[in-house]
């Protein structure tokens, strides 16, 4: 069985430590954990390992955030995964910092990469792994906040983060939506 985990953010080092590129640190770290690396193949940063008998495909598109659909299609397709085991992992300012939840679909509430993938999928039935980075910002500085960098505390706090959220994206593959939800939700 094989799922497509897609990690959300803006290829570049001007990128590499903001906010809004948490989803390429998530799948980054998890693809550490099972020792695979990765490589540029078509629109994205691709790696694949393997994790309790599942193959995991793991993509960092780099069409930018505003375009994610476009790679995000090409490797769902390519590799014959289906929908229902597709993870979009992503940043949400709706969510206070750190905060992590898991939904089965739902809108792009705002998200432009969600929003380029609902219209490429002509569909909001996917599940999302939201990460919190909370909504410290002034009215109109939303696009700043994002591509901002995380302030020294919450420099510390990531790692025991991203790893809560490696764990959501492990019990996804093997348990499933379902349980994930119920189990890891609110951790």
């Amino acid at each position: 069985m094989k799922f497509l985990l897609v990690g959300l953010g803006n290829p570049g080092s001007e990128y590499e430590e903001t906010r809004h590129n948490i989803g390429f640190k998530v799948v980054d770290e998890l693809a550490k954990e099972l020792k695979v690396d990765f490589s540029l193949n078509k629109a994205a940063f691709r790696a694949e390992g393997k994790f309790k008998g599942k193959t995991l495909v793991f993509i960092k598109p780099i069409t930018y955030m505003n375009l994610s659909g476009k790679a995000l299609n090409y490797w769902l397709q390519a590799e014959k995964i289906p929908i229902e085991n597709l993870l979009v992992i992503t940043d949400d300012i709706a969510l206070p910092f750190g905060k992590l939840r898991m939904k089965a679909k739902g809108s792009d509430g705002g998200h432009n990469g969600l929003k380029d993938i609902q219209e490429t999928l002509k569909s909001a039935e996917y599940a999302r792994l939201r990460f919190g980075v909370g909504n410290d910002f002034a009215k109109g500085r939303q696009s700043d906040y994002v591509l901002g960098q995380w302030t020294n505390d919450q420099v510390i706090e990531l790692p025991a983060r991203i790893s809560v959220a490696t764990e959501f994206i492990k019990s996804f593959c093997v348990q499933g939506l379902d349980l994930t939800m119920t189990h890891w939700n609110g951790k």
